[in-house]
Formats: C-alpha cells, structure tokens, sequence
C-alpha cells in the first residue's frame, strides 16, 4: 500500500482545509447527458470528494478459485454446501425491491437507477 499522508483537520482556530489532499480523485464534468444532469454530477463530487487511493483487487473471470474447498452451489438452495441462510441479508430478511433500487442508486453513475427508485417512491405515494 502506498504511504499516503493527508492532512487532518483540527477543531475551532486550528482548523484547515482538508478538500485538497492529494489522494482525492479530481472532479470530472461528463459531457453528453441530458440537460443539467452533468452539472449536478460535477458539483455532487466536488460536494463530496471521491477517494482516490488504491482499490481492492479485481478477481479476473478466469482466476482460480479463492475457496477450493467450497461447492459452487454454496449460498443457493440446492445442491452441496450452505443454504441461504450463509448468504448475509438485512436483519428484515429479504429486502424490499425500494431497498435494493436505493442501494443500487447509490453507486450508478449514470443516474438511471436513481430515475427508477424515484419513479417507484412517487408511484407509491399515490
């Protein structure tokens, strides 16, 4: 892992900006979206600073398995290995279609999950 040193804010007069640490992604306009949607884009991260920094690691598709000793059907209810019950969902059990839109909106970037979610809140209203 890279040693990255950010500078950390303090409270009250010894307080500093912390908006420019380097390991920050910059701010990217994405151009050819529908009317006002590439500004709010752009003014969304630089509301909130994307990180920068290093990611996990990718599995590629056709890397060994991490889990040799697991079935394939594991976490799906048929065949060898764990049920369903291994695979960790909310405390609710199985989520609402509106939780999993909500979690899905979250990290689309093209905003069209968020058109969906949107949809389906005014939907309901009525």
């Amino acid at each position: 892992m890279a040693d990255i040193r950010e500078k950390v804010s303090g409270i009250g007069s010894m307080s500093e900006r912390t908006d420019l640490n380097v390991s920050q992604q910059p701010a990217r306009y994405i151009s050819g979206m529908p009317y006002g949607e590439g500004q709010a884009t752009y003014e969304q991260q630089t509301a909130a600073p994307m990180y920068g920094g290093e990611t996990s690691p990718v599995t590629e598709i056709g890397a060994p398995t991490r889990f040799p000793n697991s079935p394939i059907t594991s976490g799906i209810d048929s065949g060898p290995g764990p049920g369903s019950e291994a695979v960790t969902l909310p405390a609710g059990g199985q989520p609402t279609i509106l939780e999993v839109l909500r979690t899905i909106a979250q990290n689309d970037p093209s905003g069209e999950t968020d058109l969906i979610f949107n949809t389906f809140l005014e939907k309901g209203s009525n």
